[in-house]
């Protein structure tokens, strides 16, 4: 039986980002310097398939510092912990490694130095996401506020007016955070933004290249995890650029074949903390029921690279 013909446009750049694969390396380099057990305060990337692989190696993920022993060494995950977790740490003793991504490491630095120019910060980020809990733990409680929406701007109780400044999540959609910041503007004419967007490279740029691949699709998936903000935040923005089915998937055995009969086109992309074998296994999937030719949509070229810390680099 011969295989429908398919386009399947592969979006560039997608998939693992500098911050993820650092914090991927960090967790595989303490394991060789150390040996395993190395624990892990919560998941090193949202991503099921990597923090598995992880464990098998050695690495033992907890949620708290407080499931952790006194002495073995402990990771902090790329998304950043408040300022109570390393303190903590410290008091205790213990080697630990902080795979905070330097992105976020940035957008801490940034708000510490508003507050010691005496403004109270708004965040703009999910609540409950581990980097939003981060960031806000830098500062005491009360001096950061959180919005998630447009809605939100016009509730917030501030101090003063006069003495505001924002970050943001580096994982949010750039069009809703714009919307946001107008938002913010509008009503605080003061408030002190970012020197520099606070949303990630790697964010803007997968959201770039679903923009320009999406009105070319019949459907879309994003491959990456349920729990992954930038991963979700793909499958708005695929949606909103005109690609009515635009879904998250783990793997290929997620994909709802039945869903998708009758389509000529596809568009594939994938979360920061997604590796490309994930990637490779969807696109033989499609390869196993369509004549598949395979189209790049290049929007932009990474060559971003963060260094691991010192500790990592000296032996043991």
């Amino acid at each position: 039986m011969t295989k429908p013909p398919l386009t399947l446009y592969l979006a560039a750049p997608r998939g693992f980002c500098a911050g993820v694969d650092r914090a991927i390396k960090i967790v595989e380099m303490a394991i060789q310097k150390w040996g395993a057990p190395v624990y892990v305060r919560h998941e090193i990337v949202h991503n099921k398939f990597v923090v598995d692989a992880l464990r098998d190696q050695g690495a033992v993920f907890v949620e708290e510092l407080d499931d952790c022993p006194d002495d073995r060494p402990v990771i902090f995950s790329a998304h950043g912990v408040p300022k109570a977790v390393p303190a903590a740490a410290a008091k205790r003793e213990m080697i630990y490694v902080d795979a905070t991504c330097p992105l976020v490491s940035k957008v801490h630095i940034e708000a510490q130095r508003h507050a010691d120019n005496g403004l109270q910060m708004i965040m703009i980020g999910h609540e409950g996401h581990p980097e939003t809990i981060g960031t806000m733990g830098q500062l005491p409680e009360g001096e950061v506020l959180l919005v998630e929406a447009v809605e939100d701007v016009a509730t917030v109780q501030v101090r003063d007016s006069a003495r505001l400044a924002f970050v943001t999540q580096t994982t949010l959609s750039v069009d809703d955070t714009a919307d946001i910041v107008a938002a913010l503007q509008a009503r605080f004419p003061a408030i002190i933004g970012p020197h520099k967007e606070d949303i990630c490279y790697a964010t803007t740029n997968r959201q770039e290249a679903v923009k320009a691949m999406a009105p070319k699709c019949d459907a879309m998936l994003v491959v990456g995890a349920p729990n992954s903000s930038n991963s979700r935040r793909l499958v708005e923005v695929g949606a909103r650029a005109g690609c009515s089915y635009s879904q998250l998937v783990q793997r290929a055995s997620d994909i709802d074949w039945r869903a998708l009969d009758g389509i000529r086109s596809m568009g594939i992309t994938a979360g920061a903390s997604a590796p490309e074998v994930l990637i490779n296994e969807v696109i033989d999937a499609f390869r196993a029921r369509y004549d598949v030719t395979v189209e790049m949509v290049e929007t932009a070229k990474e060559n971003v690279e963060f260094k691991v810390p010192r500790v990592l680099r000296e032996p043991a």
